[in-house]
């Protein structure tokens, strides 16, 4: 991958933690689910980005109530950041 799309991966991740930090989790919110666009009540995937919300806003019993992996989530897209970050900054070093 090319410099530009581990910091255009970077910047994306960034933004979307940025945004769940800075977002009201107790206002209804947006969703771009097919399943509950549907009418469907139940998706596996529908409330992660509300725990990671949650679990950002310091509420982790509440984090794990509206989804289990919203830690692992978390986790991940922090571990993901690291990678990310520090392949970057190694490239900035070879180039120098």
């Amino acid at each position: 991958m090319k410099l530009s799309g581990y910091l255009f991966e970077f910047v994306l991740w960034t933004a979307a933690l940025l945004a769940l930090l800075f977002s009201d989790v107790s206002a209804h919110h947006f969703t771009l689910c097919p399943l509950a666009l549907s009418g469907c009540n139940w998706c596996p995937g529908c409330g992660i980005g509300r725990a990671v919300a949650l679990l950002l806003h310091g509420e982790v019993l509440a984090s794990f109530r509206m989804h289990w992996f919203g830690i692992p989530a978390l986790l991940i897209l922090l571990h993901r950041l690291f990678v990310l970050s520090k392949h970057f900054l190694k490239t900035l070093e070879f180039n120098y």
